[in-house]
């Protein structure tokens, strides 16, 4: 998970990939979109997007990977528990600089098997 916002100075560059690969998918682009407008549970904003909850909890899990997005388990009145979903305060400008420096801080295939 992505401890600090994306807007920081400098992402690592693992952090750039991770946001990036996640905000490559049409269906997370628009589940971004629909969290827009304010927190919603995983329910209503599958019937929202027209999409089974199945696979919105896909997208879902891989954009609070990325630290896009936050979960919270709560109660219902009826005592049915639901999952909420927000978006987290990101910002990302992209600019050769900060993929220069961004590229210094990635890791290889080598570096994950030592």
């Amino acid at each position: 998970m992505l401890d600090v916002e994306v807007s920081d100075p400098a992402p690592t560059g693992d952090d750039l990939v991770r946001v990036l690969a996640t905000l490559s998918s049409p269906h997370r682009l628009r589940v971004i979109a629909a969290l827009a407008g304010g927190r919603n549970y995983v329910s209503r904003l599958a019937r929202e997007l027209g999409i089974s909850r199945a696979l919105l909890q896909v997208h879902l899990k891989k954009l609070e990977a990325a630290g896009l997005v936050a979960s919270q388990l709560e109660l219902s009145e009826e005592g049915k528990a639901m999952k909420y979903y927000e978006l987290r305060r990101f910002s990302i400008h992209l600019t050769p600089e900060l993929i220069l420096d961004a590229t210094r801080t990635l890791t290889t295939e080598k570096d994950s098997e030592r």
